[in-house]
C-alpha cells in the first residue's frame, strides 16, 4: 500500500512542477467534471489565479474568452471551463487529463 502512496506523491510532485497559474477573467462555477451537468462544487471570482494541472475535452461553452470544449482541472474533481481562464492560447496549455 505504501508503494501506491509513493507513486502518487511522485506523480503529484511532477504535475505540480509543470503546472502554471492563470487568471480567471469573470466569476465562474467550479464543477466536479468537464461540463455543466456535473455538480457545482464551488465558484471562483474574477481575478483569482488558478493552477491548471491538466486539461480535458468536455461540454462546449461560450464564455468571455470565446467558445471552447476545453476544461481545466484545477484540483481533485474540480474543473472550470477554459473560456473563463486567461491562458494566452485557444488550445491546450497543460497535459491532457
Amino acid at each position: 500500500m505504501s508503494e501506491n502512496v509513493e507513486v502518487t506523491t511522485a506523480e503529484a510532485a511532477t504535475t505540480a512542477a509543470t503546472a502554471s497559474t492563470y487568471a480567471v477573467v469573470a466569476d465562474v462555477n467550479v464543477r466536479s467534471g468537464p461540463g455543466t451537468s456535473y455538480p457545482k462544487v464551488g465558484s471562483l471570482q474574477a481575478g483569482t489565479r488558478v493552477t491548471i494541472y491538466c486539461q480535458t475535452p468536455g461540454q462546449t461553452i461560450t464564455g468571455p474568452l470565446g467558445t471552447s470544449n476545453i476544461w481545466d482541472r484545477i484540483g481533485s474533481d474540480r474543473y472550470v471551463t477554459d473560456t473563463y481562464v486567461r491562458t494566452g492560447s485557444d488550445g491546450y496549455v497543460a497535459p491532457r487529463c
